[in-house]
């Protein structure tokens, strides 16, 4: 009776360690899609390392649909990569994040200084597979005064 409680102890532990090891890696391999966009754009806005952000969060097939950007990954990092080479202290600081399914939309204050007013944005991403692959955006001034006491963030 000993032995049968000893194994039935040692399989039941072995069990509850498989199932630990099961979701930590599960856990690690999938992240959500508002995960992986704020991720990036942490990386890629905040800390101004491109090329990393990219390499490690989008896609090969990169969508853009801002008119002033071509497609693929190469172009939005010598895009991004040229407007933080003339801006060194260019800050864009998350607001607020909305998920829902593949889409995560980031609003964001936008500046290029310490004097600027800046611009309020909403980047919205699309997420396929673990990895960012559409981007638009809406960008907006933000006025030095404004009909009603709300800001705009």
């Amino acid at each position: 009776m000993r032995l049968l409680t000893l194994n039935r102890t040692l399989v039941a532990g072995a069990i509850a360690l498989l199932a630990g090891f099961a979701a930590t890696a599960a856990g690690a391999a999938q992240n959500s899609p508002k995960d992986i966009v704020t991720g990036f754009y942490r990386m890629v806005f905040e800390d101004h390392r491109v090329k990393e952000g990219f390499d490690q969060y989008v896609g090969p097939t990169y969508t853009q649909h801002n008119p002033n950007v071509p497609d693929g990954p190469e172009a939005t990092i010598r895009f991004l990569s040229g407007r933080f080479e003339k801006n060194p202290q260019a800050t864009n600081k998350i607001i607020r994040v909305i998920a829902d399914g593949d889409l995560v939309a980031v609003h964001v204050h936008s500046t290029l200084n310490p004097q600027d007013r800046g611009n309020a944005i909403v980047d919205i991403f699309r997420v396929t597979n673990g990895r960012i692959v559409e981007h638009w955006d809406v960008i907006q001034p933000v006025p030095e005064t404004a009909a009603n006491p709300n800001t705009m963030f």
